[in-house]
C-alpha cells in the first residue's frame, strides 16, 4: 500500500516572508494549513510547534492545523516550556489512527561549552494503523550544539534498535547529509532523498543553501517518489516521499 509522508518545520505557524518584510511575527494559520493540504500527505511530523500557554501567541496549534487541513487524528509532544511557562514542540497529523503515542526526552547535555543556542529537544513516537497494517513514526527537531546532536543521534537510535516494525524517521535535524553526527542513523536506515531528481535543499525557503530535513525509512519500506517543493510559507521548506509499506 501507497502512503505519502511528510516533515515540516512551521516556525510555530509563522509567514516568515511577510514577517520579515514587515519586521515583525505574523502568525497565519490558514497559510501554513493550505501548504499542508497542498501536498495531500498522509502522515505529517510538524517542528516549532506551540501548545496552548498563557500568552496570546500560544494556542494548541496542533488542533487548529488538524482541523483547517483536514487531519481527523493528531498529537502534540511538548519538549519544552519556553520562559517556563509556554508549550513547544513537535506534532504529528494523520488520516489515519493514531494507536498510541509517546514523547522521549533527549537529554540536554551536561556541559554547555560550546557558543551556541541551546534548547531542550524530544522525539515523539506514534503507531499508526493503516487499513489493518502497522507503521511507527518517529519524528524530532534536534538542537544546534553539536553535544546536543550527538545526544539526539544517541536517543534516536536507541529507539530505532528496539523497534522490530516497519519504521520512518523524520523532522529537522540541523545537520547536512554528510555530517559524521548523522551516520548511525544513515547506517540503519535509508534517506528518501536518494529518488530527488536534482539536489535539493531545504532552509531557508525563499532561497535554501542546506538541506537539514530529513524522511528516512526502515527496512521492509521502499519510497517510490520524495521531493522538496519549490513553497515558502515557514522559513522551511517541507520534504515529501511517497512509500510503499
Amino acid at each position: 500500500m501507497k502512503i505519502r509522508v511528510m516533515t515540516y518545520n512551521i516556525l510555530h505557524c509563522q509567514d516568515y516572508i511577510r514577517s520579515r518584510r514587515e519586521g515583525m511575527d505574523i502568525i497565519d494559520y490558514d497559510l501554513i494549513a493550505d501548504t499542508i493540504r497542498s501536498q495531500n500527505a498522509d502522515i505529517v511530523v510538524l517542528n516549532e510547534v506551540r501548545g496552548s500557554g498563557d500568552h496570546p501567541g500560544y494556542e494548541n496549534q496542533t488542533k487548529i492545523l488538524a482541523e483547517k487541513a483536514g487531519y481527523p487524528y493528531y498529537r502534540f509532544g511538548e519538549a519544552i516550556r519556553l520562559h517556563s511557562k509556554l508549550p513547544f514542540g513537535n506534532a504529528i497529523l494523520s488520516r489515519y489512527p493514531i494507536t498510541a503515542f509517546e514523547k522521549i526526552q533527549i537529554p540536554d547535555p551536561e556541559v554547555k561549552d560550546e557558543d551556541a543556542y541551546y534548547e531542550t529537544r524530544c522525539v515523539i513516537k506514534a503507531d499508526i494503523r493503516i487499513r489493518g497494517k502497522e507503521l511507527v513514526v518517529f519524528g524530532s527537531h534536534f538542537g544546534l550544539a553539536n553535544s546536543e546532536k550527538k545526544n539526539a543521534v544517541n536517543t534516536v537510535i536507541s529507539l530505532l534498535d528496539r523497534c522490530s516494525r516497519p519504521h520512518v524517521l523524520m523532522g529537522d535535524f540541523n545537520m547536512e547529509p554528510d555530517d559524521r553526527k548523522l551516520k548511525p542513523i544513515y547506517d540503519r536506515m535509508t534517506d528518501t532523498a536518494v529518488l530527488f531528481d536534482k539536489p535539493k535543499l531545504s532552509f531557508p525557503a525563499d532561497n535554501p543553501t542546506v538541506k537539514i530535513d530529513y524522511i528516512f525509512i526502515s527496512k521492509g519500506i521502499r519510497a517510490v517518489y520524495a521531493d522538496i517543493p519549490d513553497l515558502s510559507a515557514s522559513d522551511h521548506r517541507l520534504v515529501i516521499s511517497d512509500i510503499l509499506i
